[in-house]
Order: C-alpha cells, then structure tokens, then sequence
C-alpha cells in the first residue's frame, strides 16, 4: 500500500476506533441514567450515512471528517422540550449523574486501553533486551558505573525485560530529577549496582537522542551483509541475488554489515548499482536498482531482500514480555496508570517550559505512526491504539472548557457551591476553550510540518 494511503487509512481506522468507544461511554450511561440521546456522531461534518433506532429514534450518523465524533442528548438548554420528556433532558438530571455520563468517555478509553494491554500480555510483547551499547566516558551513565555490554535488569526496583519498558521508567525518573539505583548484568553475567544521576541531566527528550542525554547507546551488533530472503518480483529478485549471498561491495566502496548496507540502498533510489557479491566460493558481480519508495514525503530505495541473522543473535537479543490471563490483567491496569500518569507528567513540564512543545504531535504524525505500527503487525498497532487511546483520555479530562475536563469542572464548581456556573460563566470558558485548543492545534500541526521539513 502506497506510503501516504496507508498513513490514511490506518489513521482513520485508529481514529474511528477511539473515537466510537469514548462516544459510546458517553451514550451507554446517558442511556442507563435514562437521558434521551438524539444523536450519535461519527465524525463531524456532511452526513455520509445515517440511521434511525428503535429506541428514542435515535439518529445515528457516520459524518464526513473523521477528526472526531459526539452524542447529542436532549437539553433544554439547547432547545425547547415537551413537558412529558422534561424528565430526561440532560440539563434535569442530579450533580451526580451528569458527571458520570461526562466523565464516561475519557473512562472507556482507559478501558480500552487495559482491554488492549491485557491482550497484549497474553499474546506475548517482543521487544529487545536493553543491552547498553557505547558509553559516553564523559555522560552520567559512565560516572554511574555502566560500561559496554551491561544488560539493564531493574530501575528503581522495577523490571525492565525491554527497553522499551526500560525507557518509560528512564522517562518517569528524568522527570522527577531523581538519581536511581540501576541493577545490570555485566557480559561476565553478574549483577552489578550502577547509579544514574538523572537530577543531574537535562531533560531532553528528542526521540534521536533520549539515551544521549546520559551518555549512553542501546546495542546494535554489527550483522554481517548477508541476504536471506528475496521477495517475489522485487528489485533483488530481478538483479540476480539469491539467498544466503554475501554483499561485499557497492559501486567500488566496501560493505562491512547489513545497516551500512540498508543506508547506501535507501539513498540511492531508482539508481543503478553495481555491487560484488560472494556465493559459496565465487564472487559474481551484479547491477541492481532500488525501487523508489514514499516515505515521509522522499523517495528511498528498498531492494526487497530481508538480512540474515547470525545463529543465536535473535535469541540473544530478544526478549518477550508474556503473562497467564489473571497476571495479564493486573499488569495491563499498571501499564495504563504509569502510561496515563507520565502523559500529564509531560503536559503538566510542558505548560512550566521544562519540556519542549516539540514533542507535542499533531494527525500527520498520528498517521505516520499508525501506519508503521500496522505495517509492523497486530501486536504494535494495538499498542499503537493502546497509547492514542490513552492520550486522549488524559487530553479530555483537561480543566479545558470545551473537553470533557471543562465541564467536569464546571460540576466540581457547582457541587461546591450548591448552584450551576452562571451562562456567563460558561460564555468566557467556550472561549477560552477554543483559544486553548486553538492554540494546541497549531503547535500540533506546525511540529508535523517541521518534521517533514527536516
């Protein structure tokens, strides 16, 4: 699938997803504290299709800009109501309930994110063991005792079977400026205390560079150029390679390992290569040109030729984080708190300048990711989901007015003084609101259009 449809359709899907069950929170207990829902919106916009239930005849209706949705109940503020239907209008109805049918939405997709990490644990998470590579002898991470090879075990008393578990807890420490104590496994295979003073390091959270700012490298092994598998009708297939072939050269210049190998491939595309290859005990000359693929806007090269592993280098390296259904559950509810959690840790150093807006993402990079997380396969989309989901639970449980937050506010307000907001009241927080979100938007959509710039 071309690179700029599959961004699409994967950001509609994951989008579609999100947006149904947080709108369905909203319906399901609106319709439990018996409020008369007139409309179910996906998407705003253009109806492109729509259908009356048997029930109230509720409309319910797939719009035409997928950017989210919304439940229209009835509400005397909004219009006028039958008298024998005043019952059920929204605006009627005790403190209690109209916080629960607000605060329903953001609460489904912290569901569906426990639903979604559940699945996840059971199934079995890949991921890479975090084996530190290079250590800075000038970063905090040397000062703290790491060197080459260390295997991080534990931070802080917590697990890290993967970096990617490795990097929440890294995150959720720099965060706080905390020094931690670090448990490794050296390449002797003992276990040793090292210590990272992260109340020391800058907050710099650059996705390149996030190990940097403590002087340290994940591990990447050099693997040797080795083909393995070649696609069926791709530009290897159609140069001569086969498997188990060695590339020692490219246009003249050596080849010392396959990421050296992949680099030169996606700078060259469409481009016509000469390269030298080694098969059993000849070496064959061959010319190959990489089919030009769209990716974030530029064209790279891809040849269709998978790498060889050497033996053992797969079990080495990787790790699978995997429970029974009961354990599964228990850790997906901690995975959704400590995810939720360093969410608002972020937004609350963002709002203070501690935290660059930079990492603020907008729907084209939303896009892009789900996409790659798709094209990795079922596993990392549903993470995918798991973590936007997640998002945008804490994003609309903001004190915005306008988000879901805003009201619930409002009702913590009125609870405390025995009396609604008065229409004023509610008049300059619409308009707050969509200065905030305004706001928020831009610097969204503007980070987007610098990354591709850049």
């Amino acid at each position: 699938m071309n690179g700029i449809f599959s961004s699409i359709f994967f950001f509609v899907v994951a989008i579609g997803v999100l947006v149904v069950i947080h709108e369905y929170g909203h319906f399901l207990v609106a319709r439990i504290c018996g409020v008369k829902v007139l409309r179910f919106s996906i998407g705003f916009g253009k109806p492109l299709w729509r259908w009356n239930g048997r029930r109230d005849n509720t409309e319910y209706v797939i719009a035409a800009i997928p950017l989210g949705g919304y439940v229209k109940m009835l509400d005397e503020r909004e219009s006028a109501v039958p008298a024998n239907e005043q019952g059920r209008a929204f605006n009627r109805q005790p403190l209690y309930r109209r916080f629960a049918i607000v605060a329903a939405g953001p609460l489904f997709n912290f569901l569906l994110a426990v639903a979604i990490y559940w699945i996840i644990f059971i199934a079995g998470v890949p991921g890479l063991k975090p084996i530190v590579g290079k250590v800075d002898a000038a970063g905090i991470a040397y000062q703290g005792g790491f060197r080459d090879g260390d295997e991080i075990v534990s931070i802080a008393g917590k697990l890290t079977p993967t970096w990617d578990a490795t990097i929440l807890v890294l995150l959720d420490k720099l965060l706080d400026h905390e020094a931690v104590t670090v448990t490794v496994r050296d390449q002797a295979g003992h276990d040793r205390s090292r210590t990272l003073r992260l109340d020391t390091a800058p907050v710099d959270l650059e996705r390149t560079n996030f190990l940097s700012t403590m002087g340290m490298e994940s591990f990447r092994p050099d693997i040797p150029p080795r083909v393995d598998r070649i696609n069926e009708g791709s530009a290897a297939e159609r140069s001569g390679l086969s498997s188990g072939d060695l590339i020692i050269s490219a246009d003249g210049v050596p080849i010392h390992d396959w990421q050296a190998w992949v680099e030169l491939v996606r700078a060259k595309p469409g481009q016509l290569m000469v390269i030298d290859v080694k098969r059993a005990d000849e070496v064959l000359q061959l010319q190959i040109r990489p089919d030009p693929v769209t990716e974030n806007g530029h064209d790279v090269g891809r040849i269709g030729a998978t790498v060889a592993f050497p033996e053992g280098l797969s079990d080495r390296l990787r790790a699978e984080v995997k429970y029974p259904s009961a354990a599964a559950l228990r850790a997906a509810i901690v995975k959704t708190w400590d995810t939720s959690a360093l969410t608002l840790q972020l937004l609350g150093r963002m709002i203070v300048g501690e935290v660059s807006v930079t990492n603020i993402s907008g729907p084209i990079s939303i896009a892009q990711y789900a996409s790659f997380s798709a094209s990795a396969g079922l596993i990392p989309f549903l993470g995918f989901l798991a973590i936007i989901s997640i998002s945008l639970a804490v994003l609309n449980l903001l004190p915005i007015p306008m988000l879901d937050g805003g009201h619930l506010l409002y009702f913590i307000v009125e609870a405390l003084k025995g009396s609604p907001v008065s229409e004023q009241t509610e008049l300059l927080g619409q308009r707050i609101g969509i200065v905030a979100i305004g706001v928020l938007v831009f610097v969204a959509l503007y980070n987007d259009i610098a990354r591709l710039i850049n």
